[in-house]
């Protein structure tokens, strides 16, 4: 990322919120502000709340009512 010009864009997802952050950098608190201050450096953030489409897709799966993949389904390939 350092290298990339201004003009160019990047998208950064996570299901963790930023205060959960510290956990995931083995509780360094000093590394986590470093890499988020990094990050979040004219950046515009987006928070969605919600279920997520892929672990909604999943409990689909794993249910035990599930038939099987259905043959209109766009992930039935």
């Amino acid at each position: 990322m350092r290298g990339a010009s201004s003009n160019s864009g990047a998208v950064h997802t996570s299901n963790k919120h930023v205060r959960d952050w510290p956990e995931i950098f083995a509780g360094d608190e000093i590394l986590t502000t470093a890499i988020l201050d990094h990050l979040l450096h004219h950046v515009a953030v987006i928070h969605i709340d919600g279920q997520s489409y892929c672990l909604g897709e999943l409990g689909a799966l794993l249910s035990p009512t599930r038939e099987g993949p259905r043959a209109d389904s766009p992930r039935s390939n």
